[in-house]
């Protein structure tokens, strides 16, 4: 059976995309990169709550997943009074399980999460107690739309705008704007200008801030 979503895997252990020649997280630190660009670039762990929605477009080796979950279980806010938030990402092109066991065997330090994770895999829907995850598999552009949530915060993690346009096309990022609560926020790696503008359009203050390792920028946003 071909595997859909083939990988090649780098000398420390970084999987990289054949489909679109890109790794799935940074060559620097992947774990410190999700910190930096999708929790400090959306306010998070401070902003979550029971209840607290995030979306993501690129579900990838779930890191992002792994990383939200860890940040709320270890919160003040968690310790104190409890709470459930949801995730919902949605992936094309989703690893197969043995892949996403290796890949994330790079972080060692989320490893009883990844455990779980990787024990449901492959799934649409899971309860990991205080963190439930939906996962629409499928091309964003489609799926997106037939979504009824709103995210209070967005992890925008597609493949480069460079190498996967598709998930960084204006009406994409006009769904991703729809799709977000009052006040919600956004956050990426990329500060490509066109990203940036088109996510203006699609009803985001956009800031430039500072970026993750090589990466001299990357962009957030906040809906009023």
């Amino acid at each position: 059976m071909t595997n859909e979503n083939p990988l090649s895997w780098r000398e420390n252990g970084t999987p990289v995309s054949d489909r679109f020649d890109d790794p799935y997280f940074s060559l620097e630190g992947g774990l410190a990169e999700t910190r930096h660009v999708f929790l400090d670039g959306n306010g998070l762990p401070a902003r979550l709550r029971d209840g607290f929605q995030v979306a993501e477009l690129g579900f990838g080796t779930g890191l992002s997943f792994l990383t939200l979950w860890q940040a709320w279980i270890t919160s003040d806010n968690y310790k104190t009074n409890g709470g459930q938030i949801h995730f919902t990402s949605f992936e094309a092109f989703p690893l197969d399980t043995r892949d996403m066991a290796q890949a994330l065997l790079a972080f060692p330090e989320l490893a009883p999460l990844a455990e779980q994770l990787v024990k449901a895999w492959p799934l649409s829907r899971a309860n990991f107690g205080p963190i439930t995850l939906t996962l629409w598999k499928g091309d964003a552009r489609t799926m997106l739309p037939l979504w009824s949530g709103a995210a209070d915060a967005w992890f925008l993690d597609g493949f480069s705008p460079a190498k996967n346009p598709e998930l960084w096309e204006p009406d994409l990022m006009a769904q991703v704007g729809a799709h977000t609560a009052p006040q919600g926020t956004c956050a990426t790696y990329t500060a490509a200008g066109h990203v940036r503008q088109s996510l203006e359009a699609a009803g985001f203050d956009i800031t430039r801030t500072e970026g993750f390792g090589r990466k001299r920028h990357m962009t957030r946003g906040t809906k009023p």
